[in-house]
């Protein structure tokens, strides 16, 4: 009787295992740095390698945003506490996530991953470096656990679409994920094809990354990520000869002595990070009044002194989050609009935001992404 209770206990065991991955076979994903992973799909749990990843599960996953998510790193509270309380609102089970360090400051515990058993860790391309100097990949292979990498922010406007086809095979929706990538592909086609159409002369833009974090001054752009999306949307980037790569710093001598038609700042609510600090707390449902208080404020350090963008007002502060999701089509048109009002004043960033939010993600739609020194005319 006993043999037979371990017989019928042990196909019962191999009747759940079956089951369970009926729909899933062993696929090779390619991912943005070209390694081939092999992936069993479509994934069941998944560790998101940031907890602003959730920028683009929600689009995949609109109706169960976390049904997959068994871990996520723990940034999402601080760099963007108004999307974490929202989505804590809708979904009280996101307080007991399991929550990791990262891997580029080596807080990320991989007995932890272990211990999830997830089919898949979604990893950010900033943290190839880090994740290959500690060994990840091969301590995580060893126990039959892939790592894929997908990259929004380094070279985001190359990047995007191949890391949402990715993250669509993954999850196994794909025609989901090229439902985005066509409407971010149309909205940004919204500027592109005007400015081609046009050829307007195209304004100095200087963009400041997260004024008003410290009292430094100032970090910027390079080639790309905002840097780029100002290119995009018709005006040139004042750092992309200045800063090598992605990410870097402008003096501010070189500021003043360029004299930017435009300046753009990005914000956030860094509370979290830095209380009571001089940054633009933009984002989701902002206070606008006080995000231009704080706006003005930044226009009076030394590295703006005189600099035309000041004297004409022509100063905005945008989402820092943008430069690190595949929302970036909406910064596009947003930052096309102030560089070319006349061309654009039919185009409406915040509506585009809003159908983003009705066809593709799980929260109502508040404004407060944007504000500007300039008074809309």
């Amino acid at each position: 009787m006993r043999l037979f209770d371990k017989a019928a206990l042990a196909a019962m065991g191999l009747c759940v295992f079956f089951s369970a991955n009926a729909f899933a076979e062993k696929i090779t994903i390619k991912d943005v740095t070209g390694r081939n992973v092999e992936v069993n799909a479509p994934v069941k749990h998944v560790i998101l390698g940031e907890g602003r990843q959730i920028y683009f599960a929600a689009v995949l996953d609109r109706d169960e945003p976390f049904k997959r998510i068994v871990g996520w790193r723990d940034d999402l509270p601080k760099a963007d506490p108004e999307s974490y309380a929202a989505y804590l609102a809708k979904y009280p089970e996101v307080a007991k996530l399991p929550t990791f360090g990262g891997m580029k400051d080596g807080t990320f515990d991989v007995e932890q991953a272990v211990a999830l058993k997830p089919d898949v860790i979604i990893m950010n391309v900033d943290a190839k470096t880090a994740t290959e100097e500690a060994g990840y990949i091969e301590k995580l292979g060893k126990v039959g656990i892939p790592l894929v990498y997908v990259d929004f922010r380094e070279k985001p406007m190359e990047n995007t679409e191949p890391s949402m086809r990715i993250i669509g095979k993954l999850f196994g929706k794909e025609e989901k994920a090229e439902e985005f990538i066509k409407f971010r592909a149309d909205s940004i086609a919204k500027v592109t094809d005007v400015l081609a159409r046009e050829t307007p002369a195209k304004p100095l833009v200087f963009v400041e990354r997260a004024g008003g974090y410290s009292d430094d001054c100032c970090m910027s752009f390079g080639n790309e990520n905002f840097g780029k999306m100002v290119e995009f949307a018709g005006g040139t980037n004042m750092a992309k000869d200045i800063i090598p790569g992605t990410f870097g710093t402008v003096n501010p001598e070189q500021i003043i002595a360029s004299n930017p038609d435009q300046i753009i700042i990005t914000g956030g609510n860094w509370q979290g990070y830095v209380p009571g600090g001089n940054w633009v707390g933009v984002g989701y449902g902002a206070d606008e009044t006080e995000a231009l208080r704080k706006l003005e404020n930044l226009t009076k350090r030394p590295a703006f002194t005189g600099v035309k963008a000041v004297q004409d007002g022509n100063v905005h502060a945008i989402w820092h989050q943008f430069y690190n999701n595949p929302y970036q089509f909406v910064a596009i048109q947003e930052i096309a609009k102030w560089l070319h009002p006349d061309l654009f004043k039919d185009l409406d960033p915040e509506m585009t935001f809003k159908e983003l939010h009705e066809r593709f993600l799980p929260l109502p739609y508040k404004s407060g992404y944007f504000v500007s020194l300039r008074a809309e005319g």
